[in-house]
Order: C-alpha cells, then structure tokens, then sequence
C-alpha cells in the first residue's frame, strides 16, 4: 500500500488511530517479551541494520555499503517476493546484484547455516532491530533527515514501528543527510555515537533530457525530488509488482511527452523481464563518513 499521507504530521486521522497505536504497541513488546525467551547466540559476529521508521528511511542502500565493507552475507527476510525478483524480494535481488552473498527467509535458519560454514567473518541482518530470536554484537538504527520520526506517533497512527525511546537500545546511528530545505524534529538519545551519510542519485541520462519518473518505494517524492526535468511522475504503493498493463500505460505518458522512463532500481528488478532493456533506473549511492568505518572495525574487533 502508499504510505500514509497523515505519518509526516499529527492530523484529526492520527489522533483518532492513537489508541490503536497503544494497542499495537503492548501487543508488540508482549510478542518480543515471547520472542525474546532462548534467543540464538551466533557464533559469527551479527551487525543488525535496522530501523523505527517503517519504510522509506534508505536503508537498504546502507546494508549494501556495510555489506560491502566488510565482505558479509546478509541475511533477511525477502519482503514480496514473486517471480518478477526470483522469488528472493526486490531488496535482496538488489543487493545480490552488487555482488553481495544474500540468504532470504528465516533469519535465524540462515545464521545457522551461516556458523556451520568455515568461515568467521561477521553476518550483517537487515531490518532486524525488532527481532529478538537472535542475539546482535552490534544494532545500528538509519533515519533520514528529511523524514525525522514523522508525526512522533506508532503505527497505525504513525510511522514508527515502537517509541523513540527504543533508539536507546542501538549500538550507533547513522542519519542519511537529505539536503532539504525542511528537516523534521529528530531527537535522539544522549551517549549514542551519531554518523552522517548522504545518498548521490546517478541519472542515466543528462541533465536536459525529459524524463517520466515512476517509483513505487514508500516515499516516492525523494526520488522525484532527486532528479532534474521530470515532466510527468506516477506513485506506486512500496514493493509494488509491475504488469505490462502498467508498463504500456508508463509508456503512453512518456511519449506524449517526449520524455524517457526511468525509475528507482528497487523498482527496476520488479518489472517483467522483457522491459528491463528499454527502462533505465537511477542508481542510489549512499556514502556514510569514513569515521563510522573506522567505529565499527574498532567495534567488531573488542565485542566478545
């Protein structure tokens, strides 16, 4: 689905859901309470990437730098998965296609098939921060700048997955500097080490070529914001699974426009196959300062 309209300001709408919010959220930490009973102690170091904000912070950018880095698989879950991304989820396929090790499904199965390889490098989890089966060496939490905690509220009235007060809980926090003319309030905890990153949007195209945007991640309008004349754009629900009905409607509109498609990459893996030649995607790169680097190799080498 689109990402709720009211997540970005307290409305009536968020108001009205704030006693679901406190319902969700005691059902929540019961289940983590639960979870949290015999959790798994990896032999491999476990570097958790994950976040509070439900969607759309940049994270899966991060894991790939981290990822990358240190020369780890990552396990996760593999949200949506179908045909169009092998079955694996759009993020996973993503990241699989930058040459990183990816195991999806059950995170835990996946840790232990990871200790039982001769191999003692760390495993990176993605969006496991909210998982209590298996014990983390090192939890890093990503915002964005541009999005800070939203109206403040849990879901459903809100963006966040638990209170903010939960950021105490992470090891470091990496904020995804956003350039906007408008940062939301991001208050977070003392004692935490703070790291800043910005992404580079990479345009397959120049700068004075139409473009017809379409992305269906959950906050579109950082895409579209990212990128230089875009004369037509068009929002998906996240995680959105293409059709050719889809594409020949996209195609339509960029050529009454003289314009060329592109999209986001998350996207790019969820068209259907025969469009991939003809669609470009504009790739994201997260940079992160050279300092969190040097944090988390000291980090990894003194935990345990």
């Amino acid at each position: 689905m689109k990402t709720p309209w009211w997540f970005l300001r307290k409305t009536p709408i968020s108001f009205v859901l704030w006693p679901f919010s406190v319902v969700y959220y005691m059902m929540s930490r019961f289940v983590y309470g639960v979870r949290k009973i015999g959790a798994y102690r990896s032999k491999r170091k476990i570097v958790c990437v994950g976040n509070i904000f439900a969607g759309g912070v940049g994270k899966t950018p991060v894991v790939r730098a981290i990822a990358s880095y240190l020369g780890a698989p990552v396990v996760m879950r593999g949200y949506k998965k179908g045909i169009k991304t092998g079955n694996i989820g759009d993020e996973a396929l993503m990241l699989s296609r930058h040459g990183i090790q990816v195991h999806t499904g059950d995170r835990k199965s996946n840790v232990c098939l990871l200790n039982a390889q001769n191999d003692d490098g760390p495993i990176v989890m993605d969006d496991g921060f909210q998982n209590p089966r298996i014990k983390k060496d090192i939890s890093i939490l990503v915002f964005d700048e541009g999005l800070g905690a939203g109206n403040g509220f849990v879901l459903p009235a809100g963006p966040l997955r638990e209170p903010m007060r939960a950021a105490r809980r992470a090891d470091a926090i990496i904020v995804i500097k956003t350039g906007a003319k408008k940062k939301r309030r991001l208050k977070l905890p003392d004692g935490i080490p703070v790291f800043y990153a910005h992404n580079e949007t990479v345009s397959p195209y120049g700068e004075k070529t139409r473009l017809a945007a379409f992305a269906g991640i959950g906050y579109p309008k950082k895409f579209f914001s990212a990128l230089k004349n875009i004369v037509y754009k068009k929002s998906f629900a996240d995680h959105y699974q293409y059709t050719d009905e889809d594409v020949s409607r996209l195609r339509n509109a960029a050529q009454r426009r003289g314009a060329r498609l592109v999209t986001t990459e998350k996207d790019w893996v969820r068209l259907p196959h025969a469009v991939r030649d003809e669609i470009k995607y504009a790739e994201l790169k997260t940079v992160i300062d050279s300092g969190f680097y040097d944090w988390l190799k000291e980090k990894l080498a003194c935990r345990r």
